[in-house]
């Protein structure tokens, strides 16, 4: 068998994907191309459909079992094996068929604040032309109506951040040895210390990763115009129906639109302390347990104004 060593569980848009591109470097570890396969979050073909785009993401779906052992296949004798699919957190029945696949996995997870992690989800998917709701706030609030027209996870911007209740499933099902549980901020402000805890914990030599490439970053959030409502709408459509057109296809015509849509850049986004005060109470009890079940303390994450007193450096996705 194939099957991989480790896994990059969770969560989106906390650092997964720099921390996939650090890893990729080191000698000892082998990580496929396909940074998110997605094969642990269903037992047979996905769903195929949901809100916008997700018929082409669920196109994606490594979720064959020879097309997933076959992602590891090219992998040197003796490498280290895994790869990242930052969804397996908050999916708890994905943690039952990875417990029955492979019990012996070491689990990698890095959280990030849960206000900050719903808006920097909520900033890609605005960027990319695919969310209607030009405030975020209001994305937030229509959540409860998307969940229940089968929208992908992707969408769940607030139920995606109670790590306190995915956590306790995980450890329920794995030994704590096997998880190595992360801050964005580690990663983001001590990228050499962290990536050779990573390391130490996958059992391969330390000291040869010091930088995090920085990749998928949100720097701007894209205007709410006349013009960009219209690429927005184009873009809506696309993702609805391009799945009907092949790949590159469906790349020639996103590209160019993209490129209008991204033509004016402001400045990084941050969440409000209006936004952190409507959304905190939607974690406070949940942040609670996570300290309860990991030992750690989280309180940081309960300010209203916390951004007043971080430093405006960029992030890494």
């Amino acid at each position: 068998m194939s099957l991989p060593d480790f896994l990059i569980a969770g969560v989106p848009k906390a650092g997964t994907t720099a921390l996939h591109a650090a890893l990729t470097a080191h000698p000892q570890l082998f990580l496929p191309s396909v940074k998110e396969p997605k094969f642990f979050l269903s037992d047979g073909p996905p769903p195929a459909h949901g809100g916008p785009g997700d018929v082409q993401t669920y196109q994606e779906h490594v979720w064959r079992r020879t097309d997933y052992e076959a992602l590891f296949a090219p992998a040197p004798p003796g490498a280290v094996k895994g790869e990242a699919t930052p969804f397996y957190l908050h999916d708890v029945a994905a943690h039952d068929r990875i417990k029955a696949l492979v019990p012996d996995v070491r689990i990698i997870l890095l959280l990030r604040d849960p206000v900050d992690r719903a808006h920097s989800n909520w900033t890609h998917l605005w960027n990319a032309g695919l969310e209607p709701e030009a405030d975020f706030l209001a994305a937030c609030r229509a959540e409860p109506k998307r969940r229940a027209a089968g929208w992908a996870p992707f969408w769940h911007y607030l139920d995606l951040g109670r790590y306190g209740h995915q956590v306790e499933q995980l450890y329920q099902r794995f030994p704590r040895e096997q998880v190595l549980l992360l801050r964005y901020r580690e990663l983001k402000d001590a990228p050499a210390a962290t990536l050779d805890r990573v390391c130490a914990f996958l059992g391969v030599r330390t000291g040869l990763l010091g930088a995090i490439p920085k990749e998928n970053v949100n720097r701007h959030v894209v205007e709410d115009t006349a013009v960009n409502r219209v690429l927005r709408g184009l873009l809506r459509s696309g993702g609805t129906f391009g799945h009907h057109f092949p790949v590159p296809l469906r790349l020639a015509a996103r590209g160019p639109l993209l490129t209008l849509l991204h033509r004016k850049k402001g400045n990084r986004p941050v969440t409000t302390p209006a936004e952190r005060a409507e959304l905190l109470p939607h974690f406070a009890a949940d942040i609670a347990l996570l300290q309860d079940v990991t030992g750690e303390r989280y309180d940081d994450w309960l300010s209203v104004d916390r951004h007043a007193r971080i430093a405006d450096t960029p992030p890494v996705q």
